[in-house]
């Protein structure tokens, strides 16, 4: 092997011990970062007990609280949806939101973000006459909105909500 090139096998050589010796000084385990993580920035929210089905009523993950799905029950009917159409089911379903986000150490002024739901959009415009009830003009929550083939227990409307703390 003459000079010069033996001279590039070495600097390369070098360079790839010194990459690998980053590597192998900065490396961490890769469940240890997640584990860490879910461990103290991850917080399942149960305000009302333990949850009768498979999802929890809300996720703290930071400094925010993600809410699961509300749809129109009235605890005090043993959970059936409230009578009176869209809006009765909206402004109930809305409440709803409202005793978890409180119940979660939150606010309705501190909801950032809705996504809306509805069976029918046709009923669109009677919704929001009720939703604008809930948030004061000028801190309006960030917001989409489609239309479902079906929701839980028939509701007309499901509103899952993203707050600050």
């Amino acid at each position: 092997m003459n000079q010069p090139r033996l001279l590039v096998v070495y600097a390369l050589s070098g360079v790839a011990f010194a990459v690998g010796l980053f590597v192998a000084l900065n490396r961490q385990s890769p469940a240890q970062p997640v584990a860490t993580r879910a461990a103290s920035d991850v917080e399942y929210l149960t305000p009302f007990g333990p949850p009768t089905r498979p999802f929890s009523p809300a996720v703290r993950v930071g400094d925010l609280i993600y809410l699961s799905g509300q749809i129109g029950t009235d605890a005090s009917a043993n959970g059936a949806l409230v009578a009176g159409g869209i809006e009765a089911e909206t402004r109930q379903t809305l409440e709803n939101v409202k005793r978890v986000v409180e119940a979660v150490g939150s606010s309705m002024d501190k909801v950032v973000k809705c996504t809306v739901m509805m069976a029918d959009m046709a009923e669109w415009d009677r919704m929001n006459v009720v939703y604008r009830e809930f948030f004061p003009a000028g801190r309006l929550p960030a917001r989409s909105a489609f239309g479902a083939s079906g929701l839980a227990l028939g509701a007309r409307v499901e509103i899952e909500c993203i707050a600050a703390r």
